[in-house]
């Protein structure tokens, strides 16, 4: 785990995760990382305990919602602030599954892995739209040219393709940084904003 904090107490918790072989180091969770410290937010960079242990592939749904779960929870002891959960492919199917149980007010999907390659008909958006379910915003950040699929806007409370990107989102982390900014602006800090 990499955690970075602003100045000062947190306006709110960003915890991000990776791909199914990856790790966080990857320009696409570094560019969320960024947007979110530059509004103050404190960031959690999570390496998932499967690849700590040496796998490649994540195993388990349920195993990896549970490990999630008891992180995110560890990491908010005796944080009151918001939080926002996201990740990169695999990560953010992990993220969305997981809303409801960490209470996620937002959640940051890159790379959403729609389906498999070539098999649209096992399409995975009702992840994205349990999260949406749960009372969590969605933003949904994938590439143009990427082959599992690109989420449909209903599917999410914000989808933005980025042209020419494919899935691995690696060619412009600034326009990720903006876009990610862009939406915490607009939905998280807004309310906090409107509540106090």
């Amino acid at each position: 785990m990499e955690m970075a904090e602003p100045d000062g107490a947190p306006r709110f918790l960003m915890v991000l995760t990776h791909g199914a072989g990856g790790t966080p180091q990857t320009p696409d969770v570094l560019a969320a990382r960024d947007a979110a410290l530059s509004l103050g937010g404190a960031v959690a960079l999570i390496t998932q305990p499967y690849r700590v242990k040496g796998a490649r592939a994540p195993g388990s749904a349920v195993k990896q919602d549970a490990a999630w779960t008891e992180i995110v929870a560890a990491l908010r002891a005796g944080l009151d602030v918001q939080l926002v959960q996201g990740g990169r492919s695999n990560g953010a199917r992990v993220a969305c599954r997981t809303a409801a149980a960490t209470g996620a007010r937002g959640v940051l999907a890159l790379a959403f892995p729609l389906h498999p390659p070539g098999h649209p008909e096992r399409s995975r958006a009702g992840e994205l739209r349990q999260a949406r379910d749960a009372g969590a915003d969605v933003l949904v950040l994938n590439g143009q040219n990427d082959p599992f699929g690109v989420p449909e806007p209903e599917d999410a409370d914000r989808v933005v393709v980025l042209p020419g990107q494919t899935h691995a989102l690696s060619k412009d982390p600034g326009v990720i940084s903006a876009e990610v900014v862009s939406w915490l602006r607009e939905t998280l800090l807004a309310r906090l904003a409107a509540d106090h």
